[in-house]
């Protein structure tokens, strides 16, 4: 007997979310099939990938990151040759140096650094705070008033400060916010309930449910995604039915298998290779559980990871 497939594709969708302006803007969102299913329907807006850029810099250690932005001196040259990266469709600025655990850089040396990384950018700009919800909180009610008509995507909103960043970066200066969760369903959707009851619109909020480099808890990842996918596309949960943004590189960077010297366990091979295998293997699983957008740092990981998009869709 002939098998015949019937296409699994659902009423409800994923809300639309747009960030940056003019023709390089990115639309994240959008689909009404699992991810990846383009075989049941048209994937209106693939998933997306962007570039990870430090305010210290790129790790010129890793001599294939070192190699693609030679000769880039400073924030504004470094964010403008991410932008060239093949396979870019965004631009991702960490504010590391912003940590009051470490450099505790001043929010307004900070919000300077983004005012330059914005003017240059060719891309879609997508900035990450420093891991310190009370900072970031301030730091990005700062960013969101000095970058107005830029359609920014401060990525994160925790709910610790989830009311400072929501109302001034979207309601007072029209950007976009990511809502950060750890790995946790229940935590998501509770998160996304609260910015929605300030008066805050889907179309302005993306998830970040948190994520794990492959190999190190990483099913709980896939479980997260996959049953907010399910609950958004199979159940019509309004409050779930957000894309979602993956900030990859500093999870896969940092595990044993990217910084071990290869004189330490030399059977492991080149220690550049292994970040790069760790960045697209993780970067492809998230993309396979659910992620419309995942950031990335080495140009061969986001080179990989936009053909693997391509080829599937």
């Amino acid at each position: 007997m002939p098998f015949k497939r019937v296409p699994q594709k659902f009423t409800a969708s994923i809300k639309e979310v747009v960030i940056g302006t003019g023709d390089n803007a990115v639309t994240l969102g959008g689909e009404n099939v699992f991810p990846l299913y383009s075989f049941d329907s048209p994937i209106k807006n693939p998933p997306k990938v962007g570039v990870e850029v430090s305010d210290r810099g790129p790790d010129r250690n890793i001599p294939g990151i070192a190699a693609f932005y030679a000769g880039a001196e400073g924030i504004a040259g470094v964010v403008k040759r991410a932008g060239q990266m093949p396979g870019a469709d965004f631009v991702s600025l960490v504010l590391e140096s912003a940590d009051p655990n470490g450099e505790n850089r001043s929010i307004e040396d900070c919000v300077a650094l983004c005012r330059e990384a914005a003017e240059v950018s060719i891309l879609p700009l997508v900035i990450q705070g420093s891991k310190n919800a009370e900072k970031d909180g301030k730091l990005f009610e700062k960013i969101a008033e000095a970058l107005q008509g830029k359609n920014v995507l401060l990525l994160s909103a925790k709910e610790e400060n989830h009311k400072a960043v929501a109302v001034a970066a979207v309601m007072a200066y029209g950007q976009k916010i990511g809502a950060e969760s750890a790995v946790d369903i229940n935590l998501a959707k509770q998160l996304n309930v609260l910015i929605s009851q300030l008066g805050v619109g889907g179309g302005n909020v993306v998830m970040n449910v948190g994520t794990a480099a492959a190999g190190y808890g990483f099913e709980y990842v896939a479980s997260t995604m996959d049953r907010v996918k399910g609950a958004a596309l199979a159940q019509n949960d309004l409050m779930l039915q957000l894309p979602i943004v993956t900030p990859v590189a500093g999870e896969a960077w940092a595990v044993k298998e990217s910084v071990v010297s290869e004189e330490e366990i030399p059977e492991w091979g080149p220690v550049e290779q292994r970040g790069i295998d760790m960045e697209i293997a993780t970067a492809a699983a998230a993309l396979t559980a659910g992620s419309n957008a995942v950031i990335l740092r080495h140009p061969v990981s986001v080179a990989a990871i936009s053909k693997f998009i391509s080829e599937l869709m």
